[in-house]
């Protein structure tokens, strides 16, 4: 298949939708960024590489960085993780307290703020240094030793996290987050802001695509972990919105309020997409539209 080609293609086909949106403007840092801007790439489970737009131009990965979070603990922590943190789509926004006050401090997954804080915890307490962890993993996996955070972007979530730091304290209070919650906030405002490419991402969540294998032939997860990931992120990765995307996309995806969106086909590749208008529920509204044509034109999809 010439994706390049492809790529084009539904890079023509996005134009119209460039601009609509809304960025996030609850982080301040975020909301200074043209809407308009598109990028896209995907990497083959082989290695290659393909890209039109702005798919080389760092942006803040926000959510996205739970993805990777939820794989590195999970290589360390086996199924007792899952004692920690649920499985199910919320049916809330991804900051809500609502659910975590009738299901006693358990997040319902790990992709909505309440899971990830929860996912961040465990990891700082296997590695003594989540966020250098993290760093380190996608440096590897993305093949780009720059890749880094963004101190911006990472004081900016801290000035304005208020609604993360009671969802880490209620937690707390049910004795599910095991570290100090202000180390546990630092690690995971720091993980958010990590800047990196569509390029970057693509390659990086490649592992998805190969079963759970790294980039060098290493693995990090089993095959029945692997499948779990992208179960979460079929059912989870895009709040509550993830319906709407399995029907339009049908793919394991994770969006992030930085406007990017990962999405993965088992044993063939994986793709990212950014734009940074994003709707009503906090996904890219060209990101979604571009990952339609996507298996539209190409019939690759997990159903």
């Amino acid at each position: 298949m010439d994706y390049q080609a492809v790529l084009t293609e539904v890079w023509d086909a996005v134009l119209p939708v460039l601009g609509q949106g809304r960025v996030a403007t609850y982080i301040p840092a975020l909301a200074a960024v043209d809407p308009a801007r598109f990028g896209m790439a995907l990497a083959t489970v082989e290695g290659d590489v393909y890209g039109v737009g702005d798919w080389r131009v760092p942006f803040s990965i926000q959510s996205i960085s739970k993805v990777f979070t939820l794989a590195l603990a999970l290589s360390r922590d086996g199924d007792a993780l899952w004692r920690r943190v649920g499985k199910e789509p919320s049916g809330n926004p991804f900051n809500s307290l609502v659910q975590l006050e009738y299901e006693q401090g358990i997040p319902r997954n790990p992709f909505i703020n309440a899971g990830a804080l929860v996912i961040t915890d465990r990891l700082q307490r296997l590695t003594g240094d989540a966020r250098g962890t993290l760093r380190d993993f996608l440096r590897a996996e993305s093949g780009n030793p720059a890749v880094d955070f963004d101190a911006g972007i990472a004081a900016s979530e801290a000035e304005h996290g208020h609604r993360n730091r009671a969802l880490a304290h209620f937690m707390a209070s049910y004795g599910n987050i095991e570290g100090s919650v202000p180390e546990v906030l630092e690690h995971y405002f720091w993980q958010c802001s990590l800047a990196m490419s569509c390029a970057d991402l693509a390659r990086a969540c490649g592992f998805l695509a190969r079963h759970g294998q790294r980039a060098d032939g290493a693995r990090l997860l089993t095959r029945s972990q692997a499948k779990q990931v992208n179960a979460v992120m079929l059912t989870c990765g895009t709040y509550d919105a993830a319906g709407e995307f399995a029907y339009r996309v049908g793919l394991p995806g994770k969006s992030g309020v930085g406007g990017g969106i990962i999405a993965v086909i088992p044993n063939r590749c994986a793709l990212c997409v950014w734009s940074p208008g994003l709707d009503a529920r906090g996904n890219s509204v060209a990101g979604v539209e571009a990952l339609d044509r996507f298996t539209t034109l190409t019939g690759l999809s997990i159903f």
